[in-house]
């Protein structure tokens, strides 16, 4: 038998799954005491069975303790193999020491997890240096690309899509987007100056003058990068652009940052739950999932 045990509001996603592998689910329920500890409580028995923990790391200091608490308590009640669901995974970014003293955070925050789990899938992970998953986790560790999906969704709804990435490192991933929906693609330059400060360029292409512009963004998370760029489409005089996002993280006021800047619509996947979320990851994550299960 196999369990989908979903974090809080990660049962949509949940039964997308299960439509998918025809798993139970068995929600886990989190009990927050005014001093701030966490009690934890699963769903169902997971005795004999194959348990896939699904819980989104948008807010990872906050959900981590919780997550491994969970995993443990499934082993000990039982479960043949624990898995780790995480469509947004958190703490990748950090893979150096840009300054002294400073932690390592993704092969610490991975060695956290692998202590819990048999194996783990995710969706385009925000790895810089290290290559792939492999790089940082000793488990099986499968990563799902969401270019189909975004791709079909594009090819379904803005037949006239120019696409743009954020800057040079969005290249290989926008350009793959752009050959699956079959449409032109231009890549921005984006130097950053701070948390919040983002400065924007575009190449002077007669591209933009040819369709709707789609601005393909990873991870939105204070929403500069995606202003800058509706900004400075505005100065051109390009048409509104749509703004489409893999994981809508969007801290305080970065969506509303966003539409005032003029985007013409929000697009998301649902690996965070947001109401900007048209895009399904549901089906990729059920095929890796049972890839990443065997190979553990």
């Amino acid at each position: 038998m196999k369990i989908i045990a979903p974090f809080p509001g990660m049962e949509p996603l949940a039964h997308r799954i299960a439509a998918e592998t025809g798993a139970a689910i068995h929600p886990v329920a989190l009990h927050r005491f005014p001093d701030g500890e966490t009690l934890v409580t699963l769903g169902g028995d997971p005795e004999a069975s194959e348990v896939a923990i699904l819980a989104t790391l948008r807010d990872p200091d906050r959900l981590a303790l919780p997550l491994r608490f969970a995993a443990l308590t499934a082993r000990e009640l039982g479960a043949a193999r624990v898995g780790l669901v995480a469509p947004y995974l958190g703490y990748m970014r950090q893979d150096k020491r840009f300054h002294p003293r400073e932690a390592v955070s993704a092969p610490i925050f991975a060695g956290f997890l692998e202590e819990s789990f048999d194996w783990l899938v995710t969706v385009d992970p925000h790895l810089h240096r290290n290559r792939s998953l492999s790089a940082l986790f000793r488990i099986p560790a499968r990563r799902v690309a969401t270019a189909p999906v975004l791709a079909a969704w594009i090819a379904a709804n803005i037949p006239d899509a120019v696409l743009l990435g954020p800057d040079g490192e969005s290249r290989q991933w926008v350009a793959e987007v752009a050959t699956l929906a079959g449409r032109p693609y231009e890549v921005l330059t984006k130097h950053r100056t701070g948390d919040r400060e983002v400065e924007i360029s575009l190449p002077d292409s007669t591209v933009l003058r040819q369709g709707t512009p789609v601005i393909l963004d990873d991870i939105a998370s204070s929403g500069h990068t995606l202003v800058g760029t509706l900004e400075h489409l505005r100065r051109v005089g390009a048409p509104p652009a749509i703004c489409m996002v893999i994981h809508a993280v969007f801290s305080d006021g970065a969506e509303e940052a966003i539409r005032q800047a003029g985007a013409a619509r929000i697009v998301s996947t649902d690996t965070i739950a947001h109401p900007t979320n048209e895009i399904s990851v549901g089906k990729l994550l059920a095929t890796q999932m049972q890839e990443a299960a065997r190979e553990a």
